[in-house]
């Protein structure tokens, strides 16, 4: 095995992803995806402690990214602008657009894998709602921010996946636009 060839994680990423399109989830082992990154099965378990996380091991470093870019709004700044000052960070820790194309379609084809990413979601949601309880926002609102923001970062990120950008950039366009659209269907919604 070539154990001094660079970037263990990114070949475990990209050989699991061809592994899962190819022979599917649930049919691939770590033993497979290990050989065709031309590792062994013991750097795969250093970087990701199961086959699961090849798909999700960049949401600790996400979650990260953005509890940093939370503590760099200024004070009072409210909620939900928090937030989405922060999500404007995310591509720094994105993979790149292809990857994420293929994940989705691995995710989307394979229920446990849903429910994982549903999971992963829940735990991004808790750490972004206690960054905003630390800046003294209240829970409710630090809640509801959260929950809106979230739904906000979803519709921009696939936006933003989808659209291909020459320019490698657009994310913050698409973030202004999805919130844009998030307040334009709350203002429908609301009593007159």
């Amino acid at each position: 095995m070539a154990r001094w060839e660079g970037n263990t994680r990114n070949r475990l990423e990209q050989a699991a992803l061809a592994l899962f399109e190819e022979q599917g989830y649930d049919r691939t082992t770590v033993a497979q995806i290990a050989q065709r990154a031309n590792l062994t099965e013991r750097s795969f378990y250093r970087w990701f402690a199961d086959k699961r996380e090849v798909l999700f091991g960049g949401s600790q470093e996400l979650e990260a990214e953005f509890v940093a870019a939370i503590d760099a709004v200024p004070p009072g700044t409210p909620a939900l602008p928090t937030l989405l000052a922060a999500f404007a960070t995310a591509p720094r820790v994105f993979r790149p657009r292809e990857f994420l194309l293929r994940r989705a379609a691995v995710i989307a084809a394979n229920p446990p894998l849903r429910e994982r990413e549903l999971i992963k979601l829940v735990t991004i949601s808790e750490t972004l709602t206690s960054a905003l309880l630390d800046r003294g926002i209240d829970p409710e609102t630090a809640r509801l921010a959260t929950d809106l923001g979230l739904s906000v970062l979803r519709l921009a990120t696939e936006r933003w996946v989808a659209k291909e950008r020459r320019d490698g950039n657009g994310f913050p366009e698409a973030l202004s636009a999805a919130a844009a659209d998030l307040l334009a269907v709350a203002a429908d919604g609301m009593p007159r």
